[in-house]
């Protein structure tokens, strides 16, 4: 039988797992919070250091958000322990967030994150959860490339502007070269609705109006 990974729109799963911060129970610690766990390839590597100090600088932001950040990689939590205090001495940065030590890579297998095709190490994987525990985007990147922490934030930012207005968002945005800072309007499901439309909001035609939020 093949492993079924969670997709958009599941719930993520349940489980417990060893971080640098104690045990930790996902969703459930995670309740009424958004969250984001992302697995890196190895501790001690130059592009996933460069990763986890882009995430810690963006903490803030995420918070911000109400949404917390969580690493994983198929390491003791030892590893994890000394890769940080590594990044602090040598960084001048300390890293705030939990890193899950999956030694035995249940976890990682159970996500998905772990690719026949790039070795047995963890891809670069992106889970975004919402405060509802429901897996709302994935991205995955191969261990050559560092991920955009910028994107990823963007993505939290996006997915909560269209869950609180019912609006789409569109490539870029909010600096989208037809419409800036605007969002999209679901389309009109009904001739009657469809005619109103260039009169309530701005339209490129009945199907493709935005607004400003």
């Amino acid at each position: 039988m093949e492993a079924k990974f969670p997709l958009i729109g599941d719930q993520f799963p349940e489980m417990e797992v060893r971080t640098t911060q104690g045990m930790l129970n996902l969703p459930k610690d995670m309740a009424g919070k958004w969250f984001v766990v992302f697995s890196h390839p190895a501790d001690y590597t130059p592009v996933c250091t460069t990763e986890f100090v882009a995430f810690q600088k963006r903490m803030d932001e995420f918070r911000a958000l109400n949404c917390e950040l969580v690493g994983l990689s198929i390491d003791q939590v030892f590893s994890h322990i000394k890769w940080i205090d590594w990044i602090k001495e040598k960084m001048d940065v300390e890293i705030e967030f939990p890193v899950i030590a999956d030694d035995m890579g249940r976890v990682a297998q159970s996500l998905g994150m772990i690719h026949p095709g790039k070795g047995t190490n963890t891809v670069r994987a992106v889970f975004i959860v919402d405060d509802k525990g429901f897996v709302r985007i994935i991205f995955y990147y191969p261990q050559e490339l560092g991920r955009n922490i910028d994107e990823i934030l963007r993505a939290v930012k996006g997915m909560q502007t269209s869950d609180a207005n019912g609006v789409a968002i569109p490539a870029g945005w909010p600096n989208n070269e037809l419409i800036g800072e605007g969002v999209i309007v679901p389309p009109a499901l009904d001739v009657e609705t469809a005619k109103k439309r260039p009169s309530e909001y701005d339209c490129f035609d009945w199907w493709f109006c935005h607004k400003k939020i």
